[in-house]
């Protein structure tokens, strides 16, 4: 692996990635949507494609074939917000997927590595549970499933590796959705009540620094058509992540726990494991949820 193409570049975790490529010595193709990068910043050895990727004719026309062995794909519109529930727009990401493993293929590459989510675990126990009536929050996670199926049956068709790696739940420094940790500690920052549902469910996070290194590691290590869990190895009910976020940043506020239970799947522990990550690939998280969370709620006091 030397040259690497990265869609959804400029992105939280796409960003961090990149950057985690370049250190470890990789040319880099970074590939979004905007004109101009927000996040990315010049390094030598990057280059930067405005390209929307939904129309993979102007993508394979704008990269030049056979120079680049690794396609990373992080593109996905309506990863998080109200976007999430918009079937239609999922599909499309689920086909645009699979497009790129096409076009990753055409252009030379030897490995296609996507961005997967552990909801794909959580859809299928959803779905074919009996009497089961999945919400309207399960349709992202079936737009990653969708692309999960669909690619590696086209990869294996048209021989192409394809590795998938699935996230728990990234969080960190530059992340600006009002996904769970972001808006905790957004209560946090203004002294506002913490106030949960009973929080039973089992969960993991990971910080966005250690998700790039598990993306380079898997990229680089891990084995064709195999899918690897990121997370902390270290999943526990929501509820004690709380207690350990608010102990690290608020340790005079009370965390208040309704008697609301989850009603969603409780995945269970073994679900989260990264036993075969650290296996195959040697990746170990560094950042511990107490520091990830310090240095997230830094970041959000200057912005």
């Amino acid at each position: 692996m030397k040259n690497v193409i990265i869609t959804g570049a400029d992105g939280f975790v796409g960003s961090y990635t990149v950057q985690k490529f370049l250190e470890e010595g990789m040319n880099v193709l970074a590939i979004d949507i905007s004109e101009k990068p927000n996040r990315l910043k010049e390094h030598k050895n990057l280059t930067y494609l405005q390209c929307d990727i939904n129309n993979t004719e102007n993508l394979k026309a704008a990269v030049t074939a056979d120079k680049y062995d690794t396609f990373v794909h992080f593109a996905w519109a309506g990863s998080a917000g109200t976007a999430r529930i918009d079937y239609e727009l999922q599909m499309k990401n689920a086909l645009t997927t699979v497009e790129c493993v096409k076009a990753a293929k055409e252009l030379g590459c030897t490995r296609f590595v996507c961005a997967g989510s552990i909801m794909e675990y959580e859809v299928e126990a959803a779905v074919h549970t009996q009497e089961s009536r999945p919400g309207m929050g399960y349709i992202y996670g079936m737009g990653k499933h969708i692309a999960h199926c669909m690619s590696k049956a086209v990869a294996a068709n048209i021989g192409i590796d394809l590795v998938w790696p699935m996230i728990t739940n990234a969080y960190g420094a530059g992340e600006l959705s009002p996904r769970f940790v972001n808006t905790t500690i957004r209560k946090i920052i203004n002294n506002e009540p913490l106030q949960f549902t009973a929080a039973t469910q089992n969960y993991d996070f990971v910080y966005v620094t250690d998700v790039a290194n598990a993306f380079y590691l898997i990229a680089k290590n891990g084995k064709p058509f195999c899918e690897y869990m990121i997370g902390s190895g270290n999943a526990k009910p929501l509820k004690e992540f709380i207690y350990e976020m608010q102990q690290a940043l608020a340790p005079d506020t009370v965390p208040l726990f309704g008697d609301v239970p989850f009603t969603g799947t409780n995945m269970p522990l073994e679900t989260f494991s990264t036993e075969n990550t650290e296996k195959d690939t040697g990746f170990k998280p560094a950042v511990s949820f107490a520091e990830g969370t310090k240095m997230t709620m830094d970041w959000l006091k200057t912005i």
